[in-house]
């Protein structure tokens, strides 16, 4: 009777797997990345990654899962709790051979009540397509001497796993690694560690695959990004004064559910007047946007583990200031030249710089600078450019900071390119030009001969998005009754 029932648990877990979404990454995809990897790795090596952390937010509630985006890469596997080890040679253990192992939670009919079903061994073994499949229970007692391997490949650990009641737990399998390989815990001395531990190498493999989409990311990635460009087009439509941040960042996320895209990338940036002038602001809780401000919505959803990253600035009332316009036109001018020059081959600092020396150079006839020399437009407090203080690209997918070089553009990458302009309320300057945050942000394609704007649904010239704001909105009768 109890096999019969764990028969049944395990079935009941196969038909809520059916129902899943179907254009997840197929298993073949991680096997080959698996496959990228041991290809990358020195002789008689192993590399070893854990599974994301379970992380709590109060009390006996946890934050959504999301799991380590280098573990997701290499076997899809979407639950806690778990190990892969992968090994350059193919290895021997009591009469069978296999160049990788996987251990993940056991079945548990009360946790399972609870949280739903998890694949198990033998789930792993079917959904994963990893032969060498275990419960994490066994991984103490899976006898593999480490001591073996010129190499051992990890990412050192932070220390900061809780230790649940459940055996063979995250906490469990970071512990009994440790133990076997030696690994001096609260030694900072890379002396003090096994010569055969590399905490650096494995990084610098996951970096030189995730940097270059495949096409199956690309497909994933296309959707987030049409997902949020949507977005960004529906509440310019929808945008009035009077609305709160929190109203505009619900917009945008109810699109993303609408398309069924799981979580946000990123905390949303929704910032109006100065909170736009605010580079990484997400409280987004301004109660009423006022005439007249612009307002910064820097967002991006995430489907199937991978983000976009979409920044509009729209005035709130549909028509551009003067300032504000021309503000805002150094900033698409600047992003356009650097897409002009965006293709494989080219240094990827070289984008930054073609968007500074515009932005710079045209800040100076408006008087916001008195020239491009460094005094001049540095300020002293934060060593920055005043006005442009970030950098302005970066590579997205399974991370919104994805693993990149960030030596030379490639075929298949896929960067932001996002100057921006913010002169927050007290900057030296005429005070016309007070709280006006401009920053746009696309998401391209890298091609042999140039580049793919992914995001191009999301209207980026100053006009276009004016006629857009004055396009009917989808969310107009969407009303709600007063609360006191």
């Amino acid at each position: 009777m109890k096999h019969l029932a764990l028969a049944s648990l395990i079935l009941l877990n196969f038909v809520s797997l059916a129902q899943k979404p179907t254009d997840y990454l197929s298993s073949e995809f991680h096997a080959e990345r698996r496959a990228a990897l041991r290809k990358k790795m020195p002789e008689n090596s192993v590399a070893v990654v854990f599974s994301g952390p379970v992380r709590n937010r109060a009390n006996d509630v946890n934050y959504v899962y999301h799991q380590d985006p280098n573990f997701y890469y290499l076997t899809g596997h979407r639950e806690p709790h778990a190990v892969l080890l992968v090994f350059k040679d193919e290895q021997k253990v009591k009469g069978k051979k296999f160049d990788e192992i996987i251990f993940v939670r056991e079945h548990n009919a009360l946790m399972e009540l609870y949280e739903g079903g998890r694949l198990g061994q033998e789930g792993a073994k079917e959904v994963l397509a990893i032969d060498a499949a275990f419960e994490g229970t066994q991984f103490g007692k899976f006898n593999l001497d480490f001591s073996k391997f010129d190499k051992v490949l990890f990412y050192d650990f932070e220390n900061d796993v809780r230790d649940t009641n459940e055996e063979g737990d995250l906490y469990d399998l970071i512990a009994q690694f440790k133990e076997k390989i030696g690994y001096n815990q609260g030694e900072l001395m890379v002396e003090a560690q096994p010569n055969n531990l590399d905490v650096a190498l494995l990084d610098f493999f996951m970096t030189e695959l995730r940097e270059i989409k495949t096409e199956d990311e690309l497909d994933l990635l296309r959707k987030a990004i049409n997902i949020s460009a949507i977005g960004q087009v529906e509440v310019m439509k929808a945008m009035q004064p009077g609305m709160s941040e929190t109203e505009v960042q619900g917009m945008h996320e109810f699109i993303y559910k609408k398309y069924r895209a799981e979580y946000e990338g990123y905390p949303s940036i929704v910032g109006a007047g100065h909170n736009g002038c605010v580079l990484h602001y997400i409280d987004n809780y301004k109660p009423a946007i006022e005439d007249g401000e612009l307002i910064l919505m820097d967002l991006g959803a995430e489907y199937h583990g991978y983000t976009a990253d979409v920044t509009r600035t729209i005035p709130v009332n549909g028509t551009f200031s003067p300032e504000q316009k021309l503000i805002y036109d150094i900033v698409y001018d600047a992003q356009q030249a650097a897409a002009d020059s965006c293709k494989a081959g080219l240094p990827f600092y070289k984008l930054y710089d073609i968007t500074a020396e515009i932005v710079n150079n045209r800040l100076v006839e408006l008087g916001l600078y008195k020239s491009t020399s460094e005094k001049d437009i540095v300020n002293p407090e934060t060593g920055r450019n005043r006005y442009y203080p970030h950098g302005c690209c970066h590579h997205i997918g399974l991370d919104v900071h994805d693993k990149g070089i960030y030596d030379l553009l490639q075929p298949n990458m896929v960067i932001t390119i996002e100057p921006g302009i913010y002169i927050p309320e007290g900057s030296p300057t005429d005070p016309k030009w007070w709280n006006i945050p401009v920053r746009i942000e696309d998401d391209y394609l890298v091609t042999e001969d140039g580049c793919e704007n992914l995001s191009i649904r999301a209207p980026r010239k100053a006009e276009e998005i004016e006629k857009t704001m004055a396009e009917p909105s989808v969310f107009t009768d969407y009303v709600l009754p007063d609360i006191d």
